[in-house]
């Protein structure tokens, strides 16, 4: 197997810091649990959740490599509330393959919502937001992943290098197992400077200004049975939903 390149982990504490100043900041799962104020068994117990995603049907290049789920809350203060479930919808110029069309997917199981992990993520996300863009609701869409190697390969960004529309993203590694590939890329959105790197271990988080960078990460391919990438991309956005307008 190819040679994994770390990603540069930050403290947590500097976390907020280096959003403002980078675009970006990576945890690693100590860090993660250390903001969550849980320990690493709570948030392992979301993972058996990613084992019963449904197939993507809204896939454009035809593949069978990505199974979902999705579903919306709002975060102001400390407050979390599910929201009635809706579509997904990105416009054309975030998403050139997928933009533009309502995209319907199942919900999130309601017992992982119920663990104590889920709303705690939610909130502490939501005070990185704040921190960065100042405090208010925020808008949260939630997006379980599984990529397998159903084709061969499984892509995780069938986009290409993209921004999402949002204020912040969050992308969560769940689990890698026997992959090669899926190396993430952060760009900046005005710039020349980005950076490279493969997050290997559960529960490595990224954090984006969605503003400022860009970002997409490789193709995965097998290297031996039952290949698949698990993550959970988590967007939170100021003034509402994207939608059709």
């Amino acid at each position: 197997m190819s040679m994994l390149l770390s990603p540069p982990i930050s403290p947590p504490a500097e976390a907020d810091a280096q959003l403002r100043e980078r675009g970006y900041a990576v945890l690693d799962a100590a860090g993660l649990s250390e903001l969550l104020d849980l320990q690493r068994g709570d948030l392992d117990a979301l993972r058996p959740f990613w084992n019963d995603l449904p197939p993507d049907a809204h896939l454009k290049d035809g593949g069978r490599y990505r199974r979902r789920r999705h579903s919306c809350f709002v975060v102001d203060g400390g407050q979390v509330t599910q929201v009635p479930h809706r579509a997904h919808w990105q416009p054309i110029e975030y998403n050139a393959l997928h933009g533009g069309i309502e995209r319907w997917f199942e919900p999130m199981d309601p017992a992982m919502l119920a663990l104590p992990a889920w709303p705690r993520l939610l909130r502490v996300l939501a005070e990185r937001a704040s921190a960065l863009k100042g405090a208010q609701p925020w808008y949260v869409e939630a997006h379980p992943f599984r990529i397998d190697t159903t084709d061969g390969i499984g892509r995780p960004t069938p986009e290409g290098a993209h921004r999402d529309g949002v204020d912040l993203v969050a992308v969560l590694l769940v689990q890698r197992h026997q992959v090669k590939g899926g190396e993430t890329r952060v760009f900046e959105a005005d710039g020349p400077q980005g950076l490279r790197f493969t997050m290997s271990q559960p529960w490595t988080t990224l954090l984006l200004d969605d503003a400022r960078v860009v970002h997409e990460t490789t193709p995965i391919q097998p290297v031996g049975e039952g290949a698949h990438r698990d993550t959970l991309v988590i967007t939170l956005r100021s003034g509402g939903f994207q939608g059709v307008t």
